[in-house]
């Protein structure tokens, strides 16, 4: 089993808030050390994803680099819209929302928090 887990550097309940809005699902906070969140869950759409603040809580000056792009397959473009109006101010166009061969709808875009996002339609 492949379990995403996202690091958010301090915004970790911001970026709950965002996804429990966007997604329709609900996040199970586990810990916390001090102020930040050091393990949730949450289920999108069908998948189980891990989020927290950061790696080392005790030395601040750790950070992890790297980017993770996750792939959320939608049912319909009505549905793919929905969820991405909630992205769609703050976020940074990859590749713009297009029909393609394998996709009746998709685009990959970077949300607030860094992570890269391809929306598509079954």
């Amino acid at each position: 089993m492949l379990i995403p887990h996202l690091h958010f550097n301090g915004n970790c309940d911001k970026a709950i808030a965002l996804y429990e809005k966007a997604f329709n699902a609900k996040a199970e906070i586990g810990d916390r050390y001090g102020e930040f969140i050091s393990h949730a869950i949450m289920d999108v759409c069908g998948t189980r994803i891990f989020l927290n603040d950061r790696i080392d809580f005790a030395n601040t000056s750790k950070r992890l680099d790297g980017t993770t792009h996750l792939v959320v397959l939608f049912n319909s473009k009505e549905e793919l819209i929905n969820c991405y109006s909630h992205f769609a101010d703050t976020c940074i166009t990859i590749d713009e929302f297009t029909e393609e061969p394998y996709s009746a709808w998709c685009g990959n875009f970077i949300d607030k928090f860094g992570i890269m996002w391809g929306f598509m339609v079954k």
